[in-house]
This record gives C-alpha cells, sequence and structure tokens, in this order.
C-alpha cells in the first residue's frame, strides 16, 4: 500500500548556514555600526538567542535572520517569534524558538483535519512523524495538497513516499 510520512525537521547546516550569513551582514550593516548584537544559536535546546541594544534593532535583526533562513530554502514557520523580548541592562534579549518535530498536540490536529476531510486514507502518529496510508497514490496527494493548504502555523515536509 501506498505511504508518506509527515515531518517538521529543520536541518541544522542549513540553519546555522543561514544564521552565520545573518551575522556577517548585521556587522557589514552601516544601522548596525558600534552597537553591541550578539547571535547565538544553541544547537542542543534548539534555541536561537538574540541580544541587541534596542527594539528596533532587534526587529531588523529578526528580519535580517528570517529573510536569510527563507534564502537557505528554511521555512519562516519554523521560528517561534511569538515570545515577547526581555530588557536586562542595558540590552534586549529575545530567545527564539525553533520548531523541530511535530509535537503531539499538532499531530493531532493534523490527523483530525486528514480524517475530516473524508479521504479514505489511514493517518497514523508514531513518535514526530505521523504516518499517512492510502490505497491510491492520488488520495496521498490529496492529503498532502490539503496538509498544505490548511492553515497550520508548521513547516511541514512530506517524504518517504512509497508506492
Amino acid at each position: 500500500m501506498p505511504s508518506f510520512d509527515i515531518t517538521s525537521k529543520v536541518d541544522l547546516q542549513t540553519l546555522d548556514n543561514a544564521i552565520n550569513t545573518a551575522k556577517k551582514e548585521i556587522s557589514t550593516r552601516y544601522d548596525f555600526k558600534g552597537c553591541h548584537c550578539e547571535i547565538e544559536l544553541d544547537k542542543k535546546n534548539m534555541v536561537l538567542k538574540l541580544e541587541i541594544e534596542s527594539d528596533m534593532q532587534l526587529k531588523q535583526a529578526e528580519d535580517i535572520i528570517l529573510t536569510k533562513a527563507m534564502r537557505q530554502g528554511l521555512d519562516a514557520k519554523c521560528f517561534d517569534i511569538s515570545k515577547d523580548h526581555t530588557a536586562s541592562g542595558k540590552y534586549v534579549k529575545k530567545d527564539i524558538k525553533i520548531r523541530n518535530g511535530i509535537e503531539q498536540a499538532d499531530a493531532k490536529k493534523i490527523v483530525k483535519l486528514i480524517k475530516d476531510s473524508g479521504s479514505k486514507v489511514q493517518a497514523a502518529i508514531m513518535d514526530d512523524v505521523i504516518r499517512v496510508t492510502g490505497k491510491k497514490i492520488d488520495e496521498l496527494q490529496e492529503v498532502i495538497a490539503l496538509c498544505r493548504s490548511s492553515a497550520l502555523e508548521l513547516p511541514l515536509q512530506f517524504v518517504n513516499m512509497k508506492s
């Protein structure tokens, strides 16, 4: 039976390259000249730590990071920018969580979305991956189109297609 997996993975090397190019651009930009700007990627906890002087520069740095990541082929949804920044001393700090893997609650939403669509496919949650199986490849492609068109806040990849 044909099947495929729905995942939400971020390639660490691509992410690291995007962060390094963003650091390079920030260090050469005129509006960041002489200001304290520290960007650190914690690969173990999947958190991007920003420390900068003002709110305006924080927004610009976030924009640069998102732009560089999208140019590297990463989805902008993999960055959780919704958390507010904190002020400590004369710097503004912000931790941006990087979404890697599908959490249980999001997996249940995706499975419910697939079941409510009326497609004749089976969806099963396996750790941080959702396996979708069906009798025809056309049904699986409809599920892929459904997941892409839905308003999910996750960067989804469709891998391991078997017929």
